[in-house]
């Protein structure tokens, strides 16, 4: 079990960032289902906007297209539905702020992503404060967010190099599973899979196991220690929130006006 104690501690970030006309933030939402849990991307090659709107009952997922928004639901478990698990009233309120809200992020991409990354850059070099550039004068918008900080890690302690990546076919596919890649040769790429980790789904905690037939020897670290490394890796890279989707969050609350300031 990682000692969660072993954590930096958090901090409280400033962004200043242009969120453009914020529209979804002037539309009701229904009080009934409470404040959704949001997430949106841009799709760099299609240029396409993605917005992840989560309850416990349901998810409502949206996209642009060059026609428009298409959406289609989910249910609480995760499985597709035809139909909205909302009352009628619920949904068409959700579904007209949930479009107008994507419209407002896909009207700001990519340049809002950017200086999320950009933010995100600050607050890992120390800073607590980040101001985007704007070149003319434009209304800006104040986000601050609270950056959970990091499990204390060692750095890769054993021979060569190591990478991890997500992979696909195996037991734990819903699971969030990652691979532990080692490589002997300092400026060689890891290509040799040596562990795996992935997410139980009922303790909500990172699971370890060693691959068979690893010579641990000249991995030049034990296997027990390497498996407590990766957990800790794991924790940080796929469990924690990461500076940039905290910003981000913080940025969508903001424009679909749920995040307390209106």
């Amino acid at each position: 079990m990682t000692d969660m104690s072993l954590r930096l501690p958090t901090t409280r970030f400033r962004a200043v960032l242009n969120l453009g006309p914020r529209r979804a933030a002037q539309l009701p939402l229904p009080t009934r289902l409470g404040k959704p849990n949001l997430f949106a991307e841009f799709d760099d090659e299609t240029t396409q906007s993605m917005l992840f709107v989560g309850y416990e009952t349901g998810q409502l997922h949206l996209e642009t297209t060059s026609t428009g928004i298409e959406y289609h639901f989910h249910l609480g478990n995760g499985d597709d539905s035809e139909r909205s698990p909302w009352l009628p009233g619920d949904t068409s309120l959700l579904i007209a702020w949930a479009t107008q809200l994507l419209a407002d992020f896909h009207e700001r991409m990519p340049d809002l992503l950017d200086d999320i990354d950009e933010a995100a850059d600050w607050h890992e070099s120390g800073f607590d404060l980040y101001v985007c550039e704007v070149e003319e004068p434009t209304k800006l918008d104040l986000i601050e967010v609270d950056i959970e900080g990091e499990l204390l890690t060692l750095p890769w302690l054993g021979s060569g190099r190591v990478e991890h990546e997500h992979t696909e076919g195996g037991d734990h596919d819903d699971d969030h599973p990652i691979a532990l890649l080692w490589n002997e040769q300092h400026d060689a790429d890891p290509d040799t899979a040596i562990a795996e980790a992935w997410l139980d789904p009922r303790t909500e905690q990172p699971v370890t196991r060693a691959l068979p037939d690893v010579d641990w020897t000249r991995v030049g670290w034990p296997e027990d220690e390497v498996l407590a490394w990766l957990e800790g890796i794991y924790v940080n890279h796929h469990l924690l929130p990461d500076a940039a989707g905290t910003i981000l969050l913080g940025a969508l609350e903001r424009l679909g006006g749920i995040d307390g300031t209106d």
